[in-house]
C-alpha cells in the first residue's frame, strides 16, 4: 500500500499498488466494486503488472471507513456493500481518481495512465473519461451509464464498456439506451456478452464466467497495448 495525497491537499487516502519487474510501458487505475481494494482487486493490479503496467487502486471509501474489504459471495458483506454505495460520495471518488492519475503519472515517469473499472468502478471509469484528463477508460458492467449520457461531448479518449447483456442491475432498456446514445460516438466500443450477468469478469468467487472474462479481458489488454503505448 501506499498513501496518496488528496486533489485538493486536504487528506490522504491508501492505494495497493503492484509494480512491474522492469520499468512499466503505462499505468492503469483499477477502479474498485462496492467491496473495496478486496483481495479480487488487488489480484487484478497484479496482473497488470505482470504484463508489464504500474497498476494502482485507490481506495475510493476512505471517507466511509478506511481498508474495507467486503466478499460478495457473503450476503451479509453483500449488503454492506450495497449501504455503502448509497453513502458514497461520487463527484469525491472522480476527484481521487484523479488525484490517483496524477500520482501515476508522476511515479511512471508521465507514462500514459489508464483506468479500468468494475461495478461502480465501471460507471466511475465513464465518469472519469468525462471528466480527467486519463488516456483510456475501461468500464465492467458499469451501472447507471445511461443516465450520464449528457456528459458524453466530453469524451476525448478512447472509451471500452463491456456490458452483460443479463445485468440484472442494468436492465435491458438501459442497455438500449447506452447502445443508442453512444453507438455513433467516435471514440466509445460497446461489447455485449449475451446472456452473462454483472460480476462475471470478477477475479474470483461465483460471480466469474471464465470464458466471457478472458474474452472481455483481452479485448482489454489489447485496447490498453494500442491506446497507452
Amino acid at each position: 500500500m501506499t498513501t496518496v495525497e488528496t486533489l485538493h491537499h486536504d487528506g490522504s487516502f491508501q492505494a495497493y499498488v503492484a509494480e512491474p519487474a522492469g520499468t512499466p510501458k503505462a499505468a492503469i487505475v483499477v477502479i474498485q466494486e462496492i467491496f473495496g481494494v478486496n483481495p479480487g482487486i488487488r489480484a487484478k493490479c497484479d496482473e497488470w503488472a505482470a504484463q508489464g503496467y504500474l497498476a494502482i487502486a485507490p481506495d475510493l471509501f476512505w471517507r466511509l471507513r478506511p481498508g474495507i474489504e467486503l466478499d460478495p459471495d457473503v450476503e451479509a458483506q453483500f449488503q454492506e456493500a450495497l449501504g455503502l454505495f448509497g453513502q458514497f460520495d461520487q463527484d469525491k471518488g472522480i476527484e481521487d481518481i484523479e488525484a490517483t492519475i496524477r500520482f501515476a503519472r508522476e511515479k511512471s515517469g508521465g507514462l500514459k495512465v489508464g483506468c479500468t473499472g468494475y461495478c461502480l468502478g465501471g460507471r466511475l471509469a465513464f465518469m472519469t473519461a468525462t471528466r480527467t484528463d486519463i488516456d483510456a477508460s475501461v468500464g465492467y458492467y458499469g451501472v447507471g451509464i445511461d443516465g450520464l449520457l449528457g456528459e458524453k461531448h466530453a469524451i476525448s479518449r478512447p472509451v471500452m464498456l463491456h456490458v452483460p447483456t443479463a445485468d440484472h442491475f442494468v436492465d435491458a432498456d438501459a442497455q438500449k439506451r447506452m447502445h443508442d446514445g453512444l453507438d455513433d460516438h467516435p471514440k466509445v466500443t460497446i461489447h455485449d456478452y449475451q446472456g452473462l450477468d454483472h460480476g462475471f469478469a470478477t477475479q474470483m468467487g461465483n460471480r466469474r464466467h471464465e470464458e466471457g472474462a478472458q474474452l472481455a479481458d483481452g479485448r482489454t489488454a489489447a485496447f490498453f497495448a494500442e491506446n497507452l503505448a
